[in-house]
């Protein structure tokens, strides 16, 4: 087994600049105006695992960045014709000549997309009752505002997906907003229901492609931007991953239990029961939870695409 890859660091000097530094992707522009194209900037994948908006240092596993990469392409490919991404149009030959993309620091985890601004708000389908959504249903027979009928049970299929955005926080938890609030951070009602749009229509072809794999996804977060060169709105980050959706076998589920996920819930579960208050530093995850985590993303990864990760 080959070790987790962390960071990038190596990149600043092969002629780039980091530009951004996220949980789990590092942004990269050229330095000199010579790697690559203005208008275009380099997004490396690290192995390095979050939960509850913080890092887990121990966490990490080899494969976390490839299976990102992998699974973003393959739905960017099935939602093309929704709405437009940050892959589409960028080709082989857009990657920076000078890199290796044989490098097995780089292979399968760095990716050349379109710049773009991202929006500061992160639009969040829903198509089952679970997680912080079941919380609140319980407490208020609502989510996020919206009335939903009585007598749900955990994990049950809504009458009909739902939008409910959130704030994109740089430091803490995103908070829920209405969409009204949603409006006023996107730049507009018009644009507000475009995204809205988008996200319900990629949430749906999504969903119904991943359940005749046996896979329902229960909940995704997608995120926006608009490119700088022409301010097309676009999808920006991952999508539908096991990081960005909750993803359950289908064969498993049953309203009022929560089924296992071919996500990272194991981890969330087990850091719960800890007692952690969600602040730094986050507790240590055993290593039998570690590998368990990776397992569930690597069958995610291979029976949505439908081929091996190390293919």
């Amino acid at each position: 087994m080959r070790e987790a890859v962390l960071n990038f660091d190596f990149l600043e000097k092969e002629g780039f600049q980091r530009i951004g530094k996220g949980k789990s992707r590092e942004l990269f522009q050229s330095a000199n105006g010579q790697c690559m194209k203005a208008n275009q900037i380099l997004i490396a994948a690290t192995d390095c695992l979050s939960a509850f908006d913080e890092v887990l240092p121990d966490a990490s596993f080899e494969g976390k960045g490839r299976i990102a990469n992998r699974l973003s392409d393959f739905w960017f490919q099935q939602t093309a014709s929704i709405a437009p991404n940050h892959r589409q149009g960028i080709h082989a030959s857009d990657w920076p000549s000078h890199l290796d993309s044989s490098d097995a620091r780089l292979k399968g985890r760095a990716i050349v997309v379109w710049k773009a601004k991202p929006l500061h708000a992160e639009c969040i389908t829903r198509g089952y009752l679970a997680g912080s959504a079941w919380r609140e249903y319980q407490r208020c027979g609502m989510v996020c505002g919206q009335r939903l009928p009585a007598g749900l049970r955990e994990a049950e299929k809504l009458p009909e997906p739902i939008f409910t955005p959130t704030t994109k926080a740089k430091i803490g938890k995103d908070e829920n907003i209405s969409f009204r609030q949603f409006a006023e951070i996107v730049g507009g009602e018009k644009t507000a229901e475009r995204l809205r749009d988008y996200s319900l229509r990629i949430y749906q072809r999504a969903r119904s492609i991943a359940e005749e794999k046996g896979i329902l996804i229960a909940d995704a977060k997608l995120e926006f931007g608009i490119r700088c060169e022409d301010d097309l709105l676009m999808v920006i980050d991952e999508l539908l991953t096991p990081d960005a959706a909750r993803l359950w076998l289908a064969a498993e589920h049953c309203p009022g239990k929560r089924p296992n996920g071919l996500d990272k819930q194991i981890v969330r579960d087990y850091l719960e029961q800890t007692g952690w208050n969600k602040k730094p530093p986050a507790p240590s995850i055993p290593k039998k939870i570690v590998r368990e985590t990776q397992s569930r993303y690597i069958q995610a990864c291979e029976r949505l695409t439908s081929k091996p990760l190390d293919n």
